[in-house]
């Protein structure tokens, strides 16, 4: 048995989480959620949070602002209002799983090694709090982390492969492995039968599809372009001529296998847009059914991270682009496959034990023939993963539950006061 004891550096201490907050997206929610819970566990509930945010109006969908809780706008172009508020607060987290790469967008990625940058010279603790290293396809990219993602004082990580990653890049950091905090994260009971009551006919007999556009992505940094290719200005799509012909290839594919569900399993199937930017492509393959009664669109503008982990938990087989719906659903051990473009969920996958047999490469030639093949497989005989879901959800809950720990060294190391506890 142990406690942890500290001076107090700051009686009310600020916190500041940088994340990709108010974008309606399940997964951003869901992390943000499970780290605000950690940091009030941890220093009390009367801690003082300050959450950034590009959309405001999105973030307070979920997000109840008080005396303890801020939710602070900040511009597209972000570099001195990040300044401003990381001199202003006491302790920086970086809350974003998807970190350390540029998959989505190089500018997401500077605005972490900014804050830490910030954080570094202000002399103010940073911590990379529970999050990822992936692609990347830029080498300036590269140099940038090892110039400045190695000035956070402790880097927490969901994987060994993120870690092995950060260090051949030349980040000499402290660095932990844990968990995704996604894995903590409790829904609200209050929503248990919501998906009966929203979607009566579907008898609880769904497959859940979490597509992901992969043509949309990066977002690159233009002065201008198509107002329809904007995400938001300064930033658009990387669109072309040719990259949306493979969006439509891509929704004519999933659109097949959502009339191969309903034809030949008499299945219902749901859209699960993880993240808004995702319904666009859904109402693209909606617009090709044969039958489009039998499917719904179920989109994290709507819907908030408790109510869609309820759906997660439903089903009776996921196909997901989405890293966050296979870890929202493991807790039900849902039956899963994956169609992957990025490193997380391939790294998730191999930890799971299913990458051989269930990661589909996006790109891959025979994609439909793949899943039907694996669909098949699943739906005729939903137990053959439970062992491997199973397992792997206790491994990586146990792995998360560390997350909390860790805070509460980094803070009481760095001189604060901490609540109390035993272990």
């Amino acid at each position: 048995m142990s406690a942890f004891h500290s001076n107090v550096r700051s009686k009310n201490p600020r916190f500041l989480l940088f994340g990709y907050n108010g974008a309606n997206n399940t997964g951003a929610e869901a992390l943000l959620q499970s780290d605000i819970v950690d940091l009030r566990s941890v220093v009390g509930p009367d801690a003082d949070l300050t959450i950034p945010t590009l959309n405001e109006a999105n973030l307070r969908r979920y997000l109840v602002e008080d005396r303890h809780l801020h939710i602070a706008p900040i511009p597209p172009i972000f570099f001195s209002e990040i300044r401003r508020l990381v001199e202003r607060t006491d302790v920086v987290l970086l809350v974003e799983g998807s970190t350390y790469m540029d998959t989505w967008t190089t500018a997401l990625l500077w605005a972490f090694l900014w804050t830490t940058k910030c954080a570094h010279d202000v002399g103010k603790p940073c911590i990379a709090y529970a999050v990822d290293a992936g692609e990347l396809r830029k080498s300036i990219n590269r140099t940038l982390i090892r110039r400045y993602g190695g000035l956070a004082d402790l880097i927490v990580v969901r994987s060994s492969a993120a870690k092995n990653r950060l260090r051949n890049w030349g980040i000499n950091t402290p660095i932990e492995v844990t968990a995704d905090n996604a894995f903590t994260f409790i829904p609200d009971p209050s929503d248990n039968g919501w998906i009966q009551r929203e979607w009566p006919d579907s008898s609880s007999n769904i497959v859940g599809l979490a597509v992901v556009d992969f043509y949309l992505w990066p977002v690159v940094i233009r002065p201008f372009g198509r107002r329809d290719h904007c995400y938001r200005w300064p930033y658009f799509f990387s669109r072309s001529s040719s990259r949306c012909r493979s969006t439509m290839q891509l929704a004519d594919t999933y659109a097949s296998l959502v009339d191969w569900f309903v034809r030949e399993h008499d299945k219902h199937v749901a859209l699960i847009c993880m993240e808004q930017l995702d319904e666009p492509l859904a109402r693209e393959i909606m617009k090709r059914l044969e039958n489009p009664a039998r499917t719904k669109i179920f989109s994290s503008r709507r819907y908030n991270a408790s109510q869609m982990t309820v759906l997660l938990r439903e089903l009776d087989l996921l196909v997901t682009s989405r890293f966050h719906a296979s870890v929202l659903s493991l807790e039900a051990a849902i039956p899963q496959i994956a169609v992957g473009h990025d490193l997380r969920l391939k790294t998730l996958y191999a930890d799971l034990g299913l990458l051989e047999k269930y990661f589909l490469q996006s790109e891959s030639t025979n994609l439909l023939p793949a899943l039907k093949e694996r669909s098949s497989q699943l739906l005729n005989d939903p137990h053959a993963v439970d062992d491997l879901l199973k397992r792997g959800y206790v491994e990586h809950l146990s792995r998360a539950r560390n997350n909390r720990k860790i805070l509460r060294r980094f803070l009481c190391n760095h001189g604060f006061d901490v609540v109390d506890f035993h272990e």
